[in-house]
């Protein structure tokens, strides 16, 4: 009876020994560098964006943020990471629109459920995107590029960061207003889809301001219109899809930091202050504005819900075009 009790007390204590060493580390969160996945390859909109804040965070959790690339699948392999990684906090991912509200309703087998496999830290920025063609389409507005299409059914192509995204599933809404036959090409990122673009091998490209702005800006590229509902400042001369013809015609990509589900709620909240100070700070907003993005938080809640309404939304919208999940 007495060692029964002796095991049961020794029990006791070890379960309790490990709660307060798992207290004392969250107390102390975060004691070593953290990861912060990024689902698409350097160079693109997340990978900018991931880094702007990586350096940032650096300085506010007084530890290292290191960006980790794992492209792939529309960005769906290197949220799969996350997903699959310790919830203790020291794995972040940044997910978008595309990873998160529209993966689990295009893909058939997709390799997480993203309403319970993570817990949303905060919304980081949104973007709308450009449709900008190589220097050498003859096209000088979007209608000239409609005709110009036109003229050439099924001979053109345009790109996208990969199959069932939204930068996919926005030329795809266009190409069936404007009653337009072009072959969509898939790509890992827009980095890649980019150097095709300027060297001719594609005609146009549905991607991201940051991504391609320092490039319009150079000559090499001509911005045809913004997916934005109004004109953005960093392109003040390119009318917006809705202005050239389409009214209501409106696309934008969110981007977010989660974590996955169960990482504690102190060390998730630590996170949160740390991204609301960081995206706080006037010369990283300003910097996010300069190259095309929209800077904004929203309440774990918030965001949550807005990942659910974005699911509904995009389900409803493949469905009643008769897509298939692949």
């Amino acid at each position: 009876m007495h060692a029964r009790q002796a095991l049961a007390s020794g029990i006791i204590g070890l379960c309790a020994a490990a709660l307060a060493a798992a207290a004392f580390a969250q107390a102390q969160y975060p004691s070593r560098p953290v990861r912060l996945i990024v689902p698409f390859p350097a160079g693109g909109s997340s990978d900018l964006l991931g880094r702007a804040l990586a350096r940032k965070m650096s300085e506010g959790l007084a530890q290292q943020v290191v960006v980790e690339n794992r492209a792939g699948a529309g960005g769906t392999i290197g949220i799969g990471v996350v997903a699959k990684s310790p919830a203790d906090g020291y794995t972040l991912g940044l997910g978008t629109v595309s990873t998160l509200g529209m993966a689990p309703v295009v893909r058939a087998h997709p390799p997480y459920d993203s309403l319970a496999a993570f817990a949303p830290v905060s919304l980081v920025a949104s973007a709308p995107f450009l449709l900008v063609v190589n220097a050498s389409v003859p096209a000088k507005s979007l209608a000239e590029m409609i005709e110009f299409a036109k003229s050439r059914p099924g001979q053109l192509n345009f790109a996208s960061i990969g199959d069932g995204t939204l930068q996919h599933f926005t030329g795809e809404s266009f190409k069936s207003l404007a009653g337009i036959n072009m072959v969509h090409v898939p790509y890992k990122g827009s980095t890649l889809s980019t150097i095709d673009l300027m060297a001719g091998r594609i005609q146009l490209q549905i991607t991201s301001i940051p991504a391609s702005l320092p490039h319009v800006r150079s000559g090499k590229l001509r911005a045809l219109a913004v997916t934005s509902r109004e004109r953005v400042s960093g392109l003040p001369q390119t009318p917006t899809v809705a202005e050239s013809g389409f009214p209501g015609f409106q696309a934008s990509l969110w981007m977010g930091v989660f974590v996955p589900a169960r990482t504690p709620g102190a060390v998730t909240a630590t996170l949160g202050t740390a991204f609301a100070s960081t995206l706080g700070a006037s010369a990283l907003r300003d910097a996010l504005v300069e190259q095309g993005f929209e800077p904004g938080t929203l309440s774990p809640a918030v965001f949550s819900r807005l990942i659910r309404e974005d699911a509904a939304r995009w389900r409803k919208v493949i469905e009643d075009a008769g897509i298939k999940p692949e």
